[in-house]
């Protein structure tokens, strides 16, 4: 059983409010249901852990079972008796007068035989059980729960009933349980829970199934870590999100058969019926997860009549269900259907699978068109005939390349490798030619499809579905296969994808490997080949190795592609090409250049490919992020996301997600920065961006104060880097995590010993951003240390080094050059010699329109603050700006910046009370001071201004690099809050109340 308790956060809600009540002496009376196996139990367990921690006294009893009807008072001789054991003299006193007759429930009590029989006595001991839970409830809180109310006989459902109508004022809670799966038109709770629903004192509690995210939290508790997302993916399909058999099928490892218990447990119901019944149950198991009636019809070969009365049967008895359409049938739950299956003789596997391929080759309008190919291969494949089976395989790939399910496709793929040398060469020569592969050269795509082939489409699926692992393994595969010599250019296709799974796996930067496909294609004509190559090569030195090498590779790619018709490699180059412009200084024209070529591979009608258009919208959002235009940056990201789901790139989300973690981080939406870290952090297979997403998870619990979390957030960034899952460079975020979480803890030391750490090596260009929040936090650490006391040569040596990584770096763009202000401020401070002019240049900097760093502004008030202070200047500017800032630290919920601000605020005897009516009266940091007291947004007041001048949404749209419906949405926001009907109202209103900047004279 999993330790951990998972998604029933609501329900445990209710019950202690329900607690909370009964404490007051309000009786509560609850009725939980839900299927077998949902958590019932489970849920009883944690609830009486809480009361019983909470001071009450509880007991459970559970029904038994036993044929049609169960043991008498089975559950409340079994409470009773708990209330005994553990009360004693106490629960005697309550019962006093009343022994002879609870002898009854509880033997213990006194002798039942002086009981006169009769339907009195039963009213007696009902009213006699009620008053005695009743006095013991007087003083003390008291939780009674039955479970399993559906094998209750009928007298324990009247004596609860009783119960339920009778208790007055006392500190009692009475709560049951049954299987919502087990009650039939003519179960006898069935009439008694419709009785209940008419007492207004009863309340009912219904438990669904677990969701995705619930369901791997229950494995990572029963495992002891995260579970692979393969595996959870897998155990969530197959419990449908049933606690139980989610149990049962991790304890199997999450890909195994279920367990004999299971098993027998779920057969006992289906061999109770007769045997027509349960051959048509076969049929239906062995088709799939639904099967059309038609088709079941068509595979039976039985009479009409005897088939719809087997099903009615099947039905009636909550084994099938008809399937939402109306037109076929499923199985209740899937791991029934599972038990079904896995009872059937291999032979009669394979006979059932051959009648149903046989019925679809002979009508193929059993089925919806589009399930067509796939069922066809599955019912092949399984009939064991892998002649016929190849060809229906190949087709259902297509089809599932077609609709973007990329792993699906490579599943199928991977299924045709393993047919392949089974299958005669006469049936291969008639199979369809080569599906898209990009940039793959083909010679004649009218040739049968060969095997090296079927590999490169594979490598492509795989690398479409984000399994890099996938990637390596069969790249491996086709290396092995081919000759260099006489196919040279396919080779370099495999080994440029070798590369770049090397790459996503953390073994290496994939230079190897490119350098090997670079070689096989020197001296060959151009080719498609060589610019697939070329791109390829200046990408990767875009990132590693920028500089005007990089421009001739990517130059060459573009002039290759072109000549040979390369669309798609041609858009690949482009993009690398200008970002590489826009990091060596011509950022307007690089991020124009980057966005153009993102919305060509977009309307452009080529099969989408996750390292062009997935590698478009993480880098073109990441770009705009590393140049300061945070809100640019959000939009990008929240474009990219849409646009994955419709291309189906789920390995590019999690990159997006910890992007716009990042960006969300620094514009002060926490809560949202939040959600989109833990994303990152906890979703897709590729160790780099989950690195990056725990790493600024720990920077935003730290700026929280949370410095248990940003512990947690450090122990799993080091489980990736350390694990050698992530190349060294992502260090470079761990270390910065862990100096920081040192400085938050006291230990100045271990601070400065982890800031050198992380300016060890040559970290790519990529990076320089990071680089320059590192340099001035490390110097804040040093700044820090020297204010409480330590000496000036302590850290000498860690602010020599940050000194002689800041003189390397660039400060070409706004990022860096506000990093280069605040560096050479915190180390003014450093060494005493901290002044006011320093932090104005910072506030200045990090209040740029584009790039309002609000955490970085916040803390900039606040030493400003103090610098004025303490040289003697202006004690109203520095309240004021103190103020700004508690006011910012107040909506971020950074506590630590808080609680800083209100010492130097005492220290000072400043007054910053008030500072939150103050900040909404005078709006937030931006243009104007009554664009917040409207309620706009940055971005609205940056829209607001274009609008101003006359600029339509798509001018809008192409200032800001957002799409122009989200600059329709923008408008059509600033309109409603002005509460003005036109964008020339709007325009005036602005001008009016100064909420744009005024042109100069």
């Amino acid at each position: 059983m999993s330790p951990v308790f998972v998604g029933r956060a609501d329900e445990l809600v209710h019950l202690r409010q329900a607690l909370a009540r009964a404490e007051q002496g309000e009786p509560q009376a609850l009725v939980i249901g839900g299927e077998a196996g949902v958590g019932k139990s489970r849920l009883l367990e944690e609830f009486t852990a809480h009361a019983t921690g909470s001071g009450a006294l509880a007991a459970t009893g559970g029904c038994v079972e036993l044929g049609t009807d169960g043991l008498p008072f089975a559950p409340v001789a079994a409470i009773l008796r708990s209330l005994h054991r553990r009360l004693g003299e106490a629960l005697l006193e309550a019962a006093a007068g009343q022994e002879n007759e609870l002898a009854r429930l509880l033997p213990e009590l006194g002798d039942s035989g002086h009981a006169p029989p009769g339907e009195v006595d039963r009213a007696l001991l009902f009213e006699f059980t009620t008053r005695l839970l009743e006095r013991l409830a007087g003083d003390r809180t008291v939780v009674v729960a039955v479970e399993d109310l559906h094998w209750s006989d009928r007298s324990t459902r009247e004596l609860i009933g009783y119960l339920f109508r009778s208790v007055n004022r006392s500190r009692l809670m009475v709560l049951v349980t049954y299987r919502t799966d087990d009650i039939h038109r003519r179960h006898p709770l069935r009439p008694f829970l419709a009785e209940l629903d008419r007492l207004r004192s009863v309340r009912r509690l219904e438990l669904t199934r677990l969701s995705h995210p619930e369901v791997a939290a229950q494995m990572a508790g029963i495992q002891g870590s995260p579970p692979d997302p393969a595996v959870a993916d897998s155990v969530f399909t197959r419990s449908e999100g049933n606690p139980f058999f989610v149990e049962e099928l991790t304890a199997g490892g999450g890909s195994g058969d279920i367990s004999d218990s299971l098993r027998d447990l779920l057969l006992v119901r289906v061999e109770a019926l007769p045997e027509t019944t349960q051959e048509i149950l076969r049929i239906v198991a062995e088709g799939g997860s639904s099967v059309e009636h038609v088709l079941l019809s068509a595979v039976a070969r039985c009479p009409e009549n005897d088939l719809l009365a087997a099903l009615r049967d099947a039905v009636g008895n909550n084994l099938l269900v008809p399937t939402d359409d109306g037109d076929g049938y499923r199985f209740r739950h899937a791991l029934m259907r599972e038990a079904v299956v896995d009872d059937l003789l291999p032979g009669e596997r394979a006979r059932l699978n051959r009648r149903y391929a046989e019925a679809l080759e002979a009508a193929g309008n059993l089925v919806p068109e589009d399930q067509l190919a796939a069922r066809k291969a599955r019912y092949w494949h399984l009939a064991g005939e892998p002649s016929r089976a190849l060809p229906a395989v190949l087709d259902a790939a297509v089809q599932a390349r077609r609709r973007y399910a990329y792993a699906e496709q490579l599943r199928l793929l991977e299924r045709a490798v393993e047919l392949w040398d089974g299958v005669p060469k006469e049936v291969r020569r008639t199979l369809r030619p080569a599906d898209q592969i990009e940039s793959f050269p083909v010679p004649d795509p009218d040739q049968p499809l060969r095997f090296r082939d079927l590999l490169a489409e594979a490598v492509q699926a795989a690398r479409q579905s984000g399994q890099p692992d996938l990637v390596w393994a069969l790249t491996k595969q086709a290396l092995r296969l081919l000759d260099e010599q006489e196919d040279p250019l396919r080779a370099a296709w495999f080994w440029v994808n070798r590369s770049r799974a090397r790459d996503q796996l953390g073994r290496g930067n994939g230079l190897e490997e490119l350098e090997r496909a670079r070689g096989l294609i020197t001296g060959l004509p151009p080719s498609l080949g060589h610019a697939h190559v070329l791109a390829a090569v200046a990408s990767w030195q875009a990132v590693n190795r920028p500089g005007p090498e990089s421009f001739g590779y990517a130059e060459r790619a573009i002039e290759m592609a072109r000549a040979t018709g390369a669309v798609s490699v041609e858009l690949h180059a482009r993009f690398t090409l200008a970002n590489l412009k826009a990091d060596a200084g011509d950022v307007d024209g690089g991020l124009a250049e980057m966005r153009a070529v993102r919305d060509q591979m977009l309307q452009v009608r080529l099969p989408p490919s996750s390292n062009n258009i997935g590698r478009a919208l993480v880098n073109f959002a990441g770009a705009l992020a590393r140049y300061g235009w945070l809100t640019e940056a959000r939009d990008a990201a929240d474009e990219g996301l849409e646009l994955c789901d419709r291309f189906g790139l789920s390995e590019a989300k999690p990159w997006l997600q910890a992007n716009r973690g990042g960006v969300l981080f620094d514009l002060g939406e926490w809560a949202a920065a939040e959600e989109a870290l833990r994303y990152a952090a906890e979703s897709g297979a590729e160790p780099r961006p989950r690195s990056s997403a725990h790493a600024q998870l720990g920077l935003l619990r730290l700026g929280r104060g949370d410095t248990t979390g940003a512990e947690q957030s450090l122990a799993e960034v080091r489980a990736l880097v350390d694990g050698g899952d992530v190349p060294a460079q992502y260090r470079l975020p761990e270390a910065w995590l862990a100096m920081e979480l040192a400085a938050a803890l006291g230990k100045p030391d271990e601070a400065r010993a982890q800031a050198v750490r992380a300016l060890e090596g040559d970290p790519p260009p990529y990076l320089t951003t990071v680089l320059w929040r590192v340099l001035p936090a490390a110097a804040a650490v040093e700044a820090d240390a020297r204010a409480g006391g330590a000496a000036a040569g302590e850290g000498e040596p860690m602010l020599s080094r940050v000194r002689e990584a800041a003189a390397a770096l660039p400060t070409s763009i706004g990022p860096w050059e506000a990093g280069a202000i605040h560096l050479h401020a915190e180390l003014a401070r450093a060494a005493g010699n901290d002044r006011p002019e320093y932090w104005e240049r910072l506030i200045e900097a990090a209040a740029a329109p584009r790039s309002t760093q609000v955490l970085t502004l916040a803390y900039a008030r606040r030493r400003l603050a103090e610098s004025l202070i303490a040289a003697g200047g202006s004690r109203a500017t520095a309240a004021e700006h103190l103020r700004a800032a508690r006011t910012a630290a107040d909506r971020l919920g950074a506590v630590p910046l808080r609680t800083d601000i209100d010492r130097l605020a005492k220290r000072a005897r400043l007054d910053v009370a008030g500072a939150g009516r103050r900040a909404g009266r005078a709006g937030s940091t931006g243009t104007g001071t009554g664009a917040g007291a409207l309620g706009l947004t940055a971005r609205e007041r940056d829209v607001l201004s274009l609008v101003a001048e006359g600029r339509s949404n798509r001018q809008i749209a192409e200032a800001l690099y957002i799409a122009p419906k989200t600059a329709s949405v923008h408008v059509s926001n600033i309109l409603a809050k002005l509460e003005v009907s036109s964008r020339g109202e709007a325009a005036a209103l602005a001008h009016r109340l100064r909420l744009v900047h005024e042109p100069a004279d």
